[in-house]
């Protein structure tokens, strides 16, 4: 049997090894010379290996010590050749070179021929030298034929630690891990002075350890490195520190193991560069590597495949990583597969994707990695269309994409909202059930499909997946409460629930943004959960509990939140501050704010805008100029949240200073500048305005929206129309917003027919469904000129049910016309409408007193003390050298009240003296 196997495996590996002539013999042939300086005889024979049919008679010891030669050399083909020769030539190897033609077939995986080699042995009595024995268990390690190595070293009359080392390393090989720990309990147990653990048994068994994650015992074998004194030898001081390092202890344990090794090499410094890495412990990682270097360490490949990733994400590391890359080019590793794609990783990593291109471009060789690298960094970097390019390069190599490969290629398809593309590699993924199997390639399906708008395919992704893990329930959630599709969400979380699937924070967080949809009842559920689980203690979770319990309106209960969190950051603060600001809780909010250790821009901006928005605007305005004080600069968020306070005080002073500071800071936000130009409005400065908006390089709805509303508000009507018809040249299709604004201005300006075609363009030419306010801005276009009856039937026909303002416009239009009848009905409506406002009975009362009517107004006069309404104060103010004079009748709060009070009392009594005069002039009749 054994020749014909001999002969097929020389055919074999002369195919495969592309021997011509033996040619590869000549490189034994040079190197045994070297080793073993032979004799002539030697050289002549090893010379007639060349050709097949000249070899001479061979010599026994020659031909042995050629197959041992070749095996230590790695020559394994050589080795194997060589012995053929020797069994055709019926010459009988000894237990060295049989030994070694062994290992060449483990190495070789040639399982037939190594079988074949077993039975030679067991027939010619080898088989119990220890040397042939340990063999061809180390073979059959090889093979993962575990039983038959287990099966040998049982039939061993006499078992070294060479032995045990070999099985150890077969089982280590093939991952059985708890019976690497238990065979080496039993070699330990054992007490045979020559079958105790030795390094390479430590090297072996330590790193199943770390596959563990088994700190407890890896220790247990350091102790006995400890006490037999290996500690200090350099492989059982490196797979000490792999071990403590995956087994997360790098800091402490291996750091400890790393000074204590008495001879370090590269491998340890690698370990704990590595170690660190993988703990995440970038820093101490870097300054690792720097100590290496200055040890006079030459990095070698494995070096710098673990640095260079680092250099990527740690301070000062760009110029690290350029030194790394020149050492690469200088020292012979530019041709090395790991370390270009380190470089590749590096530069994708810190988005110089031009550098990464060229290394990837000059590479002769390259791997799925490589490929992987590239085009997960160009997505990552924005350019999807190259990402898409690099995949079909990578097809064409005939190399298949991984999950890793996809995953890009997804985010790719993200960004360019390409789903033909994304869909082409679903397909793929179904056509590889090995790819199906991935989950992470469902999961980035998932996110892809949510991204593009898809939410069914998103769906029908998920329920396809074969398994689903946290991230995959995650995405979901996460989809369906950006696209606010909460009903879906809480569907999927009963799914989840019934599944068993305990949410994370992830989870927690998705849900808590569709609080006011779900309800109070449901933020309590997600607290329960938080508080039994222990994620609230995750203060990202707490800040949006507390954000959820204050939107549901339940402040005390996110009072409650706050006062139990720990560790609280600025951003805890200012939700707390959004929640009472937002209902109207501004002292509360104060205080928070006062008692704030950080602050940040945002805290600032909120208690601006929460004054600005409760009419506390001189407060705003300090706190305002506070914040500038203390040298922080105000963004576009702190202007827009000043604006309206500045509206209000009607100081175009102030105004025109935001201005100011928005062109210095060349802010280039279209939101700020329709903010601008509503307070430049409000303050009367129409032509400030039209400059504003003349000077805009770009416009858009919001900024003609304010532009035509400063116009309306000025009784304008004319210049707003035609600003709308710049607007609508330009391609920009209004909003409901814009027509009630237009229908405004034509109802101020008295322009009826205008108004009238604008409303029937908004349902016809617009095909926007009129709102309630467009409805009321038509009653008012229509009851000012006096055509109140018509006004009234135009309520009657409107399609739907007229509300407070609608009547409201009629009412107060019967009053300018003194149009009784009318106003009755309609005061009746408005009134159970809007029953408790005390102006619609002031309205109504001056109309009966207008038309005579005096029963009427002591009716209304009645009505209102019966539901206990008054007419609040009003106010006036005036600006004055940029300071605001507020005035409310009988108001004695003004520091210059009493100047003030002399000033008006000298001109009342000059009115008075005038008004005598004129009558006296009067002629009587």
């Amino acid at each position: 049997m054994l020749p014909h196997t001999c002969l097929r495996l020389i055919s074999i590996i002369h195919l495969n090894s592309k021997f011509s002539s033996f040619h590869a013999l000549k490189c034994t042939h040079e190197s045994f010379k070297k080793m073993h300086h032979p004799d002539k005889d030697m050289h002549h024979d090893l010379d007639a290996y060349q050709v097949p049919g000249k070899m001479p008679d061979r010599d026994y010891r020659a031909q042995n010590a050629l197959i041992r030669s070749c095996t230590m050399n790695h020559q394994y083909n050589e080795s194997v050749i060589v012995f053929h020769r020797m069994h055709c030539d019926v010459v009988r190897p000894d237990c060295l070179a049989l030994a070694a033609v062994v290992k060449s077939s483990a190495v070789l995986l040639l399982h037939g021929f190594g079988r074949s080699l077993h039975g030679f042995a067991v027939k010619g009595g080898y088989v119990m030298i220890a040397a042939v024995a340990k063999a061809l268990m180390d073979m059959y390690a090889r093979f993962d034929e575990l039983h038959d190595a287990h099966r040998l070293f049982a039939e061993m009359d006499w078992r070294d630690s060479v032995s045990w080392n070999i099985l150890l390393s077969g089982y280590a090989r093939a991952e059985l891990n708890v019976q690497v720990m238990n065979l080496f309990c039993l070699m330990h147990a054992q007490g045979d002075e020559d079958a105790k653990p030795t390094a390479i048994t430590i090297a072996v068994v330590l790193p199943v350890c770390a596959k563990m994650r088994s700190l407890k015992s890896g220790q247990i074998v350091h102790v006995y490195a400890i006490r037999t004194g290996l500690e200090s030898e350099t492989l059982v001081g490196n797979a000490l520190l792999s071990m403590y390092a995956k087994c997360g202890s790098v800091r402490d344990e291996a750091h400890y193991v790393f000074n204590h090794i008495g001879c370090k090499d590269v491998i340890s410094w690698n370990s704990m560069i590595s170690g660190y890495s993988e703990q995440g412990f970038f820093a101490e990682a870097f300054q690792m590597f720097k100590q290496m270097i200055s040890s006079s360490f030459k990095p070698n490949h494995a070096t710098v495949a673990t640095i260079l990733p680092i250099c990527a994400l740690v301070e000062n590391g760009y110029l690290c990583g350029k030194e790394i890359h020149s050492y690469v080019l200088h020292s012979g590793l530019e041709n090395d597969l790991s370390s270009n794609n380190a470089l590749l990783t590096y530069y994708s990593k810190i988005r110089d994707m031009c550098i990464a291109e060229s290394i990837f471009a000059n590479m002769e060789v390259r791997d799925l990695v490589s490929w992987n690298t590239m085009i997960t960094g160009y997505a990552m970097d924005g350019h999807p269309l190259r990402t898409l390019g690099l995949l079909h390069e990578l097809l064409l190599t005939g190399m298949e994409p991984d999950s890793i490969t996809l995953i890009g290629v997804l985010s790719a398809c993200t960004q360019l909202h390409n789903v033909k593309e994304g869909k082409k590699i679903h397909n793929y993924v179904l056509q590889h059930p090995k790819l199906c199997l991935e989950t992470s390639i469902g999961n980035a399906l998932i996110s892809f499909y949510a991204k593009c708008d898809k939410l069914d395919d998103a769906l029908k992704t998920f329920m396809g997946m074969q398994r689903r893990d946290l991230i995959s329930w995650n995405s979901m959630t996460t989809a369906y409460a950006d696209k606010d599709q909460w009903e879906k969400l809480a569907e999927l979380l009963n799914k989840m629930s019934n599944e068993r699937v305990q949410p994370d924070s992830v989870t927690i967080l998705s849900v808590l943004q569709g609080s006011t949809f779900l309800g109070i009842e449901k933020v309590r559920e997600v607290h329960g959960y938080s508080l039994r689980t222990g994620i609230i203690s995750k203060l990202t979770v707490g800040n949006a509990i507390l954000d959820a319990y204050a939107k549901c309106g339940s402040i005390e209960s996110a009072f409650r939140i706050f006062m139990s969190l720990t560790g609280k950051n600025v951003i805890t603060g200012n939700t707390m501050i959004s929640g009472y600001l937002k209902h109207g809780f501004s002292d509360d909010a104060e205080r928070i704010f006062n008692d704030m250790c950080d602050r940040d821009l945002t805290s600032w901006n909120l208690m601006v805008q929460g004054y600005a928005q409760h009419d506390f605007n001189d407060r705003a305005i300090c706190l305002f100029r506070e914040f500038q004080a203390k040298g922080m600069r105000p963004d576009t968020v702190s202007i827009m949240s000043i604006l309206p306070a500045c509206a209000r005080l009607a100081s175009v002073c102030l105004v025109r200073q935001c201005h100011g500071y928005k062109a210095r800071a060349s802010f280039d936000d279209l939101q700020l500048e329709g903010a601008l130009l509503d307070a430049y409005s409000k303050c009367g400065s129409v032509n400030d305005a039209y400059k504003l908006f003349h000077t805009s390089p770009q416009k858009d709805l919001i900024t003609f929206t304010a532009m035509i509303g400063c116009y309306a508000m000025h009784g304008m009507a004319g210049e707003a129309l035609i600003i709308f018809f710049d607007m609508l040249e330009l391609n920009i299709k209004p909003d409901h917003v814009i027509f009630t604004t237009l229908l405004s201005a034509c109802s101020h300006a008295g322009l009826v027919d205008e108004g009238c075609k604008l409303f029937r363009s908004i349902d016809t030419t617009f095909n926007i469904r009129p709102t309630m306010e467009h409805y009321a801005c038509m009653v008012d276009l229509l009851a000012r000129r006096g055509r109140l009856r018509e006004a009234y039937e135009f309520i009657m026909d409107m399609p739907c049910k007229p509300n407070a303002s609608v009547w409201g416009s009629l009412l107060g239009a019967c009053k300018m016309h003194g149009e009784v009848e009318v106003g009755q009905l309609a005061a009746d409506n408005l009134l159970n409408v809007e029953g408790g406002n005390i102006g619609n009975y002031v309205v109504m009362s001056n109309i009966y007193a207008a038309g005579g009517k005096w029963n009427s107004v002591e009716q209304m006069r009645k009505m209102m003390k019966a539901k206990d309404l008054k007419k609040p104060a009003g106010c006036s103010w005036i600006e004055v050298d940029s300071k605001r004079h507020v005035f409310v009748a009988a108001d004695l709060s003004h520091p210059n009240r009493s100047s003030i009070y002399d000033i008006l009392v000298t001109l009342d009594q000059q009115i008075k003296e005038l008004y005598s005069s004129a009558i006296d002039g009067c002629p009587s009749f």
